[in-house]
């Protein structure tokens, strides 16, 4: 079979999933491996130029914890994490500003407009899309003392979103390249979890999948084996064996709550892959772990 035929063929196969997506919004939480090495970067904007172009809604939100993590040494600012959250003071939230809001975000936005896409960069605080609240970390106390509230600074948890912000930019060219740096009601900056960031845009904007790109395959089983095809009940079952614990877990109830709140599918997918996007939305062959709210 000749490379020409071979194209044909993979355009073929596409041609059923161009048609499903078509106008359809796809949430992808951008982090990990793919996000700092340099031909991955390359290949994540390629990706998502393709499906703005091939008619679909991608949203982008990012993270940025390691690009932080490495400015605030170089600044001599020390970091404190309680259970995986970083203690955010408002030193250290100028910082997160500057580099989420800055350096990172405009990094990702000049690579999409490279490839041929019309990328657009915010925060949250931005038309105030983001609405955010003080995040305060609950800890159960022993025997008849009563719980620790612990305060993480600045901090925070979706409070709302403003659709209309991000309908304008997806009704036209614009493929929006979102910072998860939420304002209070009085104007303050919150950090927020960039996997929780993209769940919610996910469920606001009646998404039909959200994409949480991560340094693994997806779920795997006691034998290392990937998990896909899964819903609610089941993966309820799997945290409860412990199959899935530890870091896992904060981006399984990310795409849990989205399926539960109007997302058709949530997929764990391995952000070190080469177009591993395309690779799962376009071909026959799924490349992360799906979870549908039942299946």
């Amino acid at each position: 079979m000749g490379q020409s035929t071979q194209s044909a063929e993979v355009l073929i196969e596409a041609l059923p999933y161009f048609q499903r997506h078509a106008g359809k919004t796809i949430v992808i939480k951008y982090g990990g491996n793919a996000m700092v090495d340099p031909v991955l970067q390359q290949q994540f904007a390629q990706d998502v130029t393709l499906l703005k172009q091939v008619g679909v809604n991608p949203i982008v939100v990012h993270g940025g914890g390691p690009q932080i993590g490495q400015l605030l040494e170089k600044l001599n600012i020390q970091s404190e994490f309680i259970d995986g959250l970083r203690v955010t003071d408002r030193a250290t939230m100028d910082v997160v500003e500057m580099v989420l809001g800055g350096q990172v975000n405009k990094s990702i936005v000049s690579l999409i407009n490279q490839a041929g896409g019309k990328a657009v960069g915010l925060t949250g605080k931005d038309a105030s899309f983001i609405k955010a609240r003080k995040l305060n970390l609950k800890r159960e106390a022993k025997a008849d003392q009563p719980d620790e509230i612990i305060d993480l600074g600045h901090v925070g948890e979706v409070s709302t979103i403003d659709v209309s912000v991000l309908n304008m930019m997806t009704q036209s060219q614009v493929i929006p390249v979102i910072a998860p740096i939420g304002v209070g009601a009085d104007g303050a900056s919150y950090n927020i979890n960039a996997d929780t960031v993209a769940g919610k845009v996910a469920e606001v904007m009646g998404a039909e999948r959200l994409y949480l790109l991560t340094n693994t395959p997806g779920v795997l089983d006691g034998e290392g084996q990937l998990l896909t095809g899964l819903n609610v009940e089941r993966v309820e079952g799997l945290i409860a064996d412990g199959t899935i614990y530890g870091g896992m877990l904060p981006k399984i109830d990310c795409a849990m709550s989205a399926v539960q709140n109007g997302v058709s599918s949530s997929v764990i997918l391995d952000g070190r892959v080469p177009h591993s996007l395309l690779l799962d939305l376009f071909t026959d062959q799924g490349h992360g772990t799906m979870i549908q709210s039942s299946v």
